[in-house]
């Protein structure tokens, strides 16, 4: 398997590709020019947004010079059908909202033991590359999360990367839910033993040949501290 794992994968305000840091360059060398697309949800009861944004995927893969043949969407009403709907899928879109949620959809299809054996391309998006972690780091999103003592911020991933990361991180840097700054009083604190990656939109990890490659501008968190490992353009592995 090759995975990209992004923060998101267009541009500002636009559902075309970013092609930031060879991010359009890997994708034209990963995927043959025709193929057939699945796009998991991240909330298995809203196959509204699933659809948009599929339907967004296709055309912005299009405009570079990859055609998906075959578009199929995972959801409540699908979900029955994972293991033969991976089985005929080149590239897989695991979608972006809310991570806690789309993690216990992951779980109840299984999803991380029909992936293994599965040599396709996977993208991640936001909270579908969160997902993709061995152990998953959920800071609190919504309101009432911060507040919450029993909101559970690790839980099992899929296991395609070790690495722990955090997506958005030009606009969650400052973000402050239920009147607490994440940062300060998520993000620090957590990192403590810990290892967290965040990166800004535009970055991404590649991952393929059992390594992964950070791309573009991206923040370590670890033991309290943030400090900037990478800027646009840059490549380190991991």
């Amino acid at each position: 398997m090759v995975y990209f794992l992004t923060s998101s994968p267009c541009m500002p305000d636009s559902p075309a590709l970013n092609p930031a840091n060879g991010f359009v360059d890997e994708l034209n060398k990963a995927l043959p020019k025709t193929c057939r697309a699945l796009f998991i949800a991240s909330d298995p009861d809203d196959d509204v947004k699933l659809r948009r944004f599929a339907e967004d995927m296709e055309s912005s893969f299009a405009e570079i010079g990859i055609r998906f043949s075959e578009l199929s969407l995972l959801f409540r009403e699908t979900q029955d059908e994972c293991g033969y709907l991976l089985t005929r899928s080149d590239v897989v879109f695991l979608c972006g909202g809310h991570v806690p949620t789309q993690n216990r959809f992951f779980q109840e299809i299984g999803l991380r033991e029909k992936l293994s054996g599965w040599d396709g391309v996977l993208i991640g998006v936001s909270a579908g590359t969160m997902n993709c972690e061995e152990l998953v780091y959920a800071p609190p999103e919504l309101e009432g999360e911060a507040i919450d003592p029993g909101y559970r911020r690790f839980f099992p991933g899929l296991g395609l990367t070790k690495v722990m990361l955090f997506p958005h991180f030009q606009e969650t840097r400052y973000e402050v839910v239920d009147g607490l700054p994440t940062l300060e009083t998520s993000l620090l604190p957590d990192s403590m033993g810990r290892r967290i990656y965040a990166m800004v939109d535009g970055s991404f990890i590649l991952g393929k040949n059992g390594r992964d490659e950070l791309r573009g501008e991206a923040y370590l968190i670890e033991n309290g501290v943030l400090t900037q490992i990478g800027r646009e353009g840059d490549i380190l592995p991991l």
